[in-house]
């Protein structure tokens, strides 16, 4: 088993495990993750540029932007928890199993960053326990991926625009969920820099929301 299934408090793993539609057919369940699902991708964001801030002395701002961008992209967190025995774990409901969920990259990378963040708090906020755990995982992500990865990615693209035209401060996506049912939500982001609006897009998660309004902003600056 994985160091990363691996608690003292079961009771976290279960919530990280949790998808909000397996509350939803099971109201007396308690606690979905999408709390932790918040702290996981902030402890992966500084971890990953941590790790990469070492690994790369040569790289500037926008290189290792882009790289930490790939290493935590919605792909690739899947391809994590896949690898650390979270896909068959997952709590979800039984339209979500019927839709793919077991396979579904978005609920995937969620779990993971769920996982993650209960992993954290479960060794007492030591980050040094969440870095061992990671950064074997960063390591066996074969370089050629990461550097195709971060070449195509619209947010790094529009965060770079944007810091060469405008600010240094990076974009500010606000996302919302629009529609749709527990299993099957629909997100619409908007991208802001300066208070203005300069894009908008929708997906079926929030990161593939953020990445159509980066799109749409780009398209209309034609790139």
């Amino acid at each position: 088993m994985h160091k990363l299934l691996t608690f003292q408090d079961d009771k976290l793993l279960r919530r990280a495990l949790t998808h909000r539609s397996y509350v939803h057919e099971n109201p007396g369940e308690g606690e979905h993750n999408e709390r932790l699902e918040f702290l996981g991708d902030a402890l992966l964001n500084y971890l990953s540029g941590e790790y990469l801030y070492r690994r790369h002395p040569e790289k500037g701002e926008d290189e290792l932007t882009r790289r930490r961008s790939a290493l935590v992209d919605e792909k690739q967190l899947a391809k994590f928890a896949i690898q650390v025995g979270l896909d068959l774990r997952m709590r979800l409901g039984k339209g979500a199993i019927r839709e793919g969920g077991f396979t579904n990259p978005n609920l995937l990378s969620s779990t993971f960053e769920a996982a993650i963040a209960a992993y954290y708090l479960d060794n007492n906020s030591n980050i040094e326990a969440v870095r061992a755990v990671v950064e074997p995982l960063f390591d066996s992500v074969p370089e050629n991926v990461v550097v195709s990865r971060s070449s195509v990615d619209s947010k790094n693209r529009f965060q770079e625009w944007v810091q060469r035209n405008i600010s240094h401060t990076p974009p500010k996506y606000v996302t919302l969920q629009a529609s749709g049912s527990p299993h099957t939500p629909e997100f619409i982001a908007k991208v802001f820099v300066s208070e203005k609006v300069y894009g908008q897009g929708s997906g079926r998660s929030k990161k593939e929301a953020e990445k159509a309004a980066a799109e749409d902003a780009l398209a209309k600056l034609k790139f």
